[in-house]
């Protein structure tokens, strides 16, 4: 359970630095071009904090996971994030609202 631990700080955490960097620097080269190239440079910033948040949001419930799951050594923690997932509304983030 600490191997299991470890790995999703750390896969976690590189989720929340890449979205960190996305969001708040617009580093828009770490989204692969597809998913970009017709984003128009006056939607950047609003296309950035979306997706650099989006992405903020993964490492955090990945990090949850793994904590809530090293204290409980149950499968509780992916339960508990689908519940935070649908909770906070992450799966509203992908509507064409930009």
């Amino acid at each position: 359970m600490l191997l299991e631990f470890i790995v999703l700080s750390v896969i976690g955490i590189v989720f929340f630095i890449i979205g960190w960097l996305i969001w708040k620097w617009e580093k828009i080269n770490l989204i692969h071009n597809y998913h970009y190239k017709n984003v128009a440079e006056a939607d950047k910033k609003a296309y950035t904090a979306l997706m650099g948040k989006g992405a903020i949001t993964i490492g955090i419930g990945i990090i949850l996971t793994g904590i809530i799951d090293f204290i409980t050594q149950t499968g509780w923690g992916d339960c508990i994030w689908r519940l935070f997932y649908r909770w906070i509304g992450a799966h509203d983030l992908c509507r064409d609202e930009i």
